[in-house]
């Protein structure tokens, strides 16, 4: 929050300077917070609202029943959830990107699908979409039959997250299922540039997104998810080998590793 608070007494804010003076902190941290939220809103309404003016100019040239129309973004922000703001931290609300598209040739209005699909499938969708060849080497595949109920039996089932930049927050990676999250924080700075020299504490943690959607009971050390913790560690170290992420240049992190997997 002191970071929030410091970004908004800039002169350059995109919408003037906070007046923090005579505040305590709680105080600072409030009218930071109701700032940063009302910017915020002002944004996704200016977006909404200019979607609306692309949606009616297609319509009225007629051209709207042959054009894909797609609303992405980066990753999510924290908005207070978790007692965070920003972003770069594998939970949910930072972890998930809006994906929305409308082809009423292809795509049945109102439907929802919950594959599991990343960034790195964005480009081979949209080279499908324009009739364009995918490259063989291209990370990610297209997930145009999936958006019209044809999910591809081998589909992937699970996906791979890290957060290299050791600093405000600590250096992670995890996977990520369909039920299950788990996240293995090693707080080292490795090589990246830039990042906090000094380690932080080792920790795991995992969630049942089933039971538990905004990933507030860590059940890592329960009884019960040993089976599952058991298959999705196994499953890490896989995913870690597909990507060719294995971290074999670090030997500081395969000695934390070994000790603490």
């Amino acid at each position: 929050s002191k970071t929030l608070v410091s970004q908004m007494q800039e002169p350059n804010y995109p919408t003037g300077q906070l007046d923090t003076t005579d505040m305590d902190e709680r105080q600072k941290t409030r009218a930071a917070y109701q700032k940063y939220l009302k910017d915020y809103l002002r944004c996704v309404a200016a977006i909404d609202e200019n979607v609306g003016k692309l949606l009616e100019f297609l319509s009225n040239e007629k051209l709207d029943a042959d054009t894909v129309v797609i609303y992405t973004s980066d990753q999510g922000l924290f908005l207070g959830e978790h007692g965070y703001m920003d972003k770069r931290w594998m939970y949910e609300e930072s972890l998930r990107m809006p994906f929305l598209v409308r082809y009423p040739k292809e795509i049945k209005p109102g439907t929802v699908n919950d594959d599991i699909i990343i960034n790195a499938d964005f480009a081979p969708t949209f080279l499908d979409y324009g009739g364009a060849p995918v490259p063989s080497d291209i990370q990610g595949r297209s997930f145009r039959a999936n958006l019209q109920g044809r999910t591809p039996e081998d589909w992937r089932t699970s996906m791979y997250y890290r957060y290299w930049q050791h600093g405000d927050r600590p250096a992670h990676y995890g996977l990520r299922t369909k039920r299950n999250k788990l996240i293995f924080f090693y707080g080292l700075p490795l090589d990246m540039k830039g990042a906090d020299k000094e380690p932080t504490k080792v920790g795991w943690e995992l969630y049942d997104l089933k039971t538990d959607p905004f990933e507030l009971n860590n059940v890592y050390d329960h009884p019960a998810y040993g089976k599952v913790l058991k298959k999705l560690k196994a499953e890490l170290l896989e995913k870690k080998k597909q990507l060719g992420d294995t971290d074999k240049k670090y030997p500081e992190m395969l000695e934390l590793v070994k000790k603490y997997w």
